[in-house]
């Protein structure tokens, strides 16, 4: 019942502030944004220090590399960081932005775009999340409502810090950035039931966050962030291409949802591209687990099992499978995709179209690696995550997937007959 109260409280104060915000002027949003990015650099001595007590923690709590990377926040992502919040604030707003039309009586029908009013985020070891939440949800007019995992508990409570300083010296109140300082499941549990308060919740996180909160929220939930992703070698691929992409794919850093957990390769392409894969992850302690023609081709290859191709592995490990054909390979995506992002590399159109069509995720690529999947990527800017849901968003949730649509009517004394 305390974490309960507590939760609403905070849910509660942002709601309050949140017609304020969403009838602010875009100068003074972007002023805030400013106040933001110069507060983080000011004083980002202070978000190092709080984030070295998150990683010596996980350390020795036995957090596996992979994801203390993701928990790291040095002084150079803090940068970038604030680079990512310059980027937004040159960005159009979209508030107010829609279509206008006359019916044949006179009314004049404005679309108006107008924020979704309260976002709350519950996500997990990634401090950056943080910033970019909050500060696109403040662009878009949207209060937040922060609750993050145990593992960066202390680099978010020295980010949102600042950042309520910061929004409070522009004349904003604090409350548009709420922030849950209570890592426990009963805070999580009472986010999920703050209707009333909250507009729509966001989980950013594994496939066992996720599936909690679909199950266990009465607010309106958008499912972002689990990355099963896959990327297919067709026969006819080029075979240094299929290996550079799979390498950045997999490699480049792996602890993230747009990393490929799983390779399929078309059989009479495999020998040739598996080697030549193997061979160039060899000395970065990537870990190959395969099916028994995978492991014909490479000696010392796993086996490969269900839960292997069912696992989005955010480590230095990939699944493998030699495949017969295109529709086998497109088979194998629908049964583990979690419809985030998968990849063909094929010099064969008719199968690249076959594999945009039939592919059922929110990012489809050819011949491109799935590490693309991102809203600064795509020139959307600063995103809140990866839908991979059909309803209202799907892919990269920028500043539009962060609106909804509100219509204006005028009229001269009109009547409907």
């Amino acid at each position: 019942m305390e974490s309960f109260e507590y939760v609403r409280n905070i849910c509660k104060a942002a709601k309050n502030a949140s017609s304020a915000l969403a009838g602010s002027s875009t100068e003074k949003r972007n002023a805030a944004l400013e106040a933001i990015s110069k507060r983080l650099i000011a004083d980002f001595e202070i978000i190092e220090r709080a984030n070295a007590k998150d990683i010596e923690n996980a350390k020795q709590n036995g957090i596996k590399a992979s994801m203390i990377d993701r928990l790291t926040l040095g002084k150079d992502r803090i940068f970038a960081i604030c680079d990512a919040i310059k980027k937004l604030i040159a960005l159009p707003d979209v508030l107010g932005s829609g279509e206008r039309f006359v019916r044949p009586n006179g009314l004049v029908i404005s679309e108006c775009r107008v924020p979704l009013g309260v976002c709350a985020i519950i996500y997990e070891a990634r401090p950056n999340v943080t910033v970019d939440a909050a500060t696109l949800c403040l662009k878009t007019g949207n209060c937040t409502v922060l609750r993050g995992g145990k593992e960066a508990i202390e680099t978010n409570r020295a980010l949102v810090m600042l950042m309520k300083k910061a929004v409070s010296d522009v004349g904003f109140s604090p409350d548009v950035i709420g922030f849950i300082d209570d890592t426990s499941h009963a805070s999580s549990d009472a986010l999920m039931q703050m209707c009333g308060y909250i507009d729509v919740l966001i989980p950013r996180g594994g496939r066992g966050l996720i599936s909690a909160v679909k199950q266990n929220a009465k607010v309106p939930v958008i499912e972002t962030g689990a990355g099963n992703c896959h990327l297919y070698v067709d026969k006819s691929a080029d075979t240094d291409m299929a290996i550079k992409v799979a390498v950045n794919a997999k490699m480049q850093r792996p602890s993230v949802c747009n990393a490929i957990e799983t390779v399929l390769c078309h059989r009479d392409k495999a020998e040739e591209f598996l080697t030549g894969f193997y061979a160039a992850t060899r000395d970065k302690n990537l870990e190959f687990r395969g099916c028994e023609r995978t492991r014909k081709i490479l000696a010392d290859c796993k086996e490969a099992t269900d839960i292997d191709y069912d696992t989005e592995y955010n480590d230095y490990i990939v699944s493998v499978k030699v495949v017969d054909s295109l529709s086998e390979a497109i088979g194998h995506i629908a049964k583990y995709s979690t419809g985030h992002s998968e990849s063909i590399i094929t010099n064969d159109i008719e199968n690249a179209e076959r594999f945009c069509r039939e592919v059922d995720s929110a990012a489809v690529y050819v011949n491109a690696s799935t590490r693309f999947t991102d809203g600064e990527e795509f020139g959307f800017g600063a995103e809140i995550g990866i839908s991979t849901q059909k309803l209202h968003a799907r892919g990269p949730m920028a500043q539009k997937e962060l609106t909804t649509i509100k219509y204006i009517i005028l009229g001269n004394g009109q009547v409907r007959a």
